[in-house]
């Protein structure tokens, strides 16, 4: 007969509670940044294309309606660079900088809680370890010349189970972690090219508007 997941906790001791807790936060927030940065990826030369095409349409107010429509940074990096089209090059730049330095601490929100759940974790197992081992020697030393092996696999099969339990843990939130630091990056990387392909485009029609 199979042990159940139930046993597994309770053979763990009382240290599998807060594991467990810290557990069901890491995966919530690994599904909120996956999420919320799967929304915010979008095909990035596609819609650079779209704006410029309505720029050069000189449908500016329609463009703008495209950024507040499209989800994610990269639309309001554009949004900012369409709103100071005309204010010269150093403001222009200015702004397109603001608004990613504005845009990308939304991104990294709870990216790094992963990593610090990651560094926790294994830590709680290493405790409830020895505290299993610790009261396992207490209850061997009680019994005296009475004391038997199976008296003490009790305890090391929970300091076993919260060792585990703690690793286990540390490696999946790690591995989230660089899986939801890559999505940031990627789109990091995004935002700061479609910035500059902005930032030119929009700098060559002020110098053909100051020439004619």
């Amino acid at each position: 007969m199979g042990i159940s997941f139930i046993d597994i906790v309770r053979q763990g001791g009382f240290l599998m509670i807060p594991l467990l807790l810290i557990a069901a936060v890491a995966l919530i927030f690994f599904f909120e940044r996956f999420l919320f940065l799967h929304k915010g990826q979008i095909r990035t030369n596609d819609f650079l294309q779209g704006i410029l095409n309505l720029l050069r349409k000189q449908s500016l107010l329609e463009a703008l309606t495209v950024c507040e429509e499209t989800p994610g940074p990269i639309a309001q990096i554009v949004k900012a660079a369409l709103l100071n089209h005309e204010a010269g090059e150093t403001k222009l730049r200015l702004a397109i900088q603001s608004a990613g330095l504005t845009e990308l601490p939304f991104l990294e929100r709870r990216v790094n809680a992963l990593a610090s759940i990651a560094k926790i974790a294994p830590m709680i197992g290493l405790l409830g370890t020895v505290l299993a081992l610790l009261h396992g020697f207490n209850a061997m030393q009680a019994l005296g010349p009475y004391a038997q092996a199976s008296n003490f696999s009790s305890y090391v099969v929970s300091a076993l189970i919260t060792t585990a339990t703690g690793l286990t843990l540390s490696i999946l939130c790690y591995a989230g972690h660089h899986f939801l630091l890559g999505r940031v990056r990627a789109i990091a990387h995004d935002m700061e090219w479609i910035g500059n392909e902005m930032l030119h485009f929009l700098c060559d029609r002020l110098q053909q508007n100051s020439r004619t």
